[in-house]
């Protein structure tokens, strides 16, 4: 289907139909999500010119065909089934973009990555509010994305990683207070460099590669990393990992030593009735949980699973 181009009125949305013109052929899901999400946007940033109507009733038509159309599909019609496979996307692409980061392999395409996870967990607000992890990895990849940028633009190689020798998250806030869904990397990289959110306890990082040379990286253009020709590089999949992906894991795993106080007794309450919000409570944490697993992240996995048996148990979390 051919939409009708965006008027400059409806920037903040572009970014979020331009993920969704990418997906199309590849992830009806988050194809599907990223244009209601622009739709919401749109609808409140619209001043009802004839433009805008006409591009967001285009929207809407589209979304309501492909309801029909993916009627049988979960992440479709359920919002805890999509929830759970857009956090995992998101989260893929931003590992995937943080191993690249840390092997110091800097390039357009780990910019991309940055930044499209930045817009996916902006999506992910269609949910409710982001969770303390998914605000700080949306803030770290936008900042990332509009510095790796500007250091390749201007020639200079960029550090890999948070930014050593300071731990004041209130400079990340600062620095990412323009980093809405209505930015770029352009927008925001004369923002400073902010200090990265470090994900906790991060596994042992191998020694790094030499590092490139000014001479060697070609800065891409503005236009380049917001019109990118190429295709947004899929998240790496078990049969094919760029650039030998194996999944950074931002929490460590419990040890014999720590474990036992991750499991906590749980008391089953007699007669309790869990109400239909709960249930679908408890069914998000079984979903995290099962996210989590697909990294390895035992300690996540344990503590979701904890929540949603102790909520089915006890009917209170």
């Amino acid at each position: 289907m051919e939409f009708p181009p965006c008027p400059p009125s409806l920037k903040s949305i572009q970014h979020f139909l331009k993920l969704a013109q990418e997906h199309d052929t590849r992830d009806v899901v988050i194809a599907y999500w990223a244009r209601l999400y622009a739709l919401q946007v749109g609808l409140k940033a619209s001043t009802q010119t004839g433009e805008e109507t006409k591009l967001l009733l285009g929207i809407m038509d589209w979304l309501e065909q492909m309801k029909k159309q993916y009627a049988d599909n979960e992440a479709v019609t359920n919002e805890v089934a999509a929830q759970a496979h857009i956090e995992n996307y998101a989260l893929k692409l931003f590992l995937y973009a943080d191993k690249q980061d840390r092997e110091e392999n800097f390039g357009k395409n780990v910019v991309k990555a940055f930044y499209s996870s930045g817009v996916l967990y902006d999506i992910l607000q269609t949910f409710g509010e982001l969770s303390e992890e998914a605000l700080h990895n949306r803030k770290y990849a936008k900042w990332k994305a509009a510095y790796i940028h500007n250091c390749l633009k201007n020639g200079e190689t960029p550090i890999p990683g948070p930014l050593p020798d300071d731990d004041d998250e209130a400079e990340l806030e600062g620095a990412n207070a323009n980093a809405s869904a209505d930015t770029s990397p352009e927008d925001v990289a004369g923002a400073g460099a902010p200090v990265p959110y470090q994900p906790p306890e991060p596994e042992p990082q191998p020694p790094a590669p030499s590092s490139p040379t000014a001479s060697s990286v070609v800065p891409p253009t503005a236009e380049e990393v917001l019109n990118n020709p190429n295709k947004l590089p899929s998240p790496p999949v078990d049969e094919e990992k760029p650039g030998g992906f194996v999944p950074y894991v931002p929490t460590a795993q419990p040890n014999p030593a720590t474990a036992a106080t991750i499991y906590q007794p749980i008391v089953p309450v007699a007669g309790v009735q869990i109400t239909p919000d709960q249930m679908i409570t408890a069914q998000k944490y079984c979903k995290y949980a099962g996210s989590a697993l697909n990294y390895d992240d035992v300690k996540t996995a344990i503590e979701n699973l904890q929540k949603a048996l102790k909520l089915l148990s006890t009917g209170s979390e």
